[in-house]
């Protein structure tokens, strides 16, 4: 990591934020958390808005995953990739869609790529997430296919899971967090 590892003797913070912190993470934090830990209104809105967009979204959680896993391959923040590969598959996800996955990554990220591990959602998933992450602009005939297949709850929570994620892969990237060992 490019910063310290953050301890409450360098910085000290509230006991209610990190409390709450733990609470989130099941009792340990993260490096990630450690490095946002530095500030304390950065680590509280965190805490709060990604805590948010984690765990309280009724969009499934299988594809926001996906789409998570998609901007931590194409921004190659492997931290992200690392945490939440493990949770696309407890969402239901399979071994045979990331792998697809990381090969359409590994070739062009923004063409459209079929495969046969993806269904239809999956696939418009990870071309929505690359063209958000590698264009910012998504094409209109990509919109169009998604708004078929999403209700407009569902596109808003897809739309902010994969831009929160891309957030978070610039801060990884930028600030080298390496996954726990």
């Amino acid at each position: 990591m490019r910063i310290p590892e953050w301890t409450p003797a360098q910085h000290p913070i509230p006991d209610d934020l990190l409390e709450s912190i733990l609470n989130r993470r099941g009792g340990a934090l993260i490096n990630l958390d450690k490095a946002l830990l530095w500030s304390e209104p950065v680590a509280r809105g965190w805490n709060q808005y990604v805590g948010a967009v984690r765990s309280k979204l009724p969009t499934s959680w299988k594809l926001r995953e996906l789409g998570i896993c998609t901007v931590a391959l194409l921004t190659g923040a492997t931290y992200e990739y690392h945490h939440h590969a493990p949770d696309f598959l407890k969402a239901g996800g399979t071994q045979a869609e990331l792998d697809a996955l990381n090969l359409i990554a590994e070739t062009n990220a923004c063409l459209p790529q079929k495969h046969a591990a993806l269904g239809e959602l999956e696939g418009l998933v990870i071309q929505y997430a690359a063209q958000m992450t590698m264009q910012v602009q998504v094409d209109d005939s990509l919109f169009d296919g998604l708004k078929t297949k999403f209700s407009t709850t569902e596109i808003v929570e897809l739309t902010t899971a994969i831009a929160t994620y891309n957030m978070v892969a610039r801060i990884l990237v930028a600030l080298k967090i390496t996954p726990e060992h």
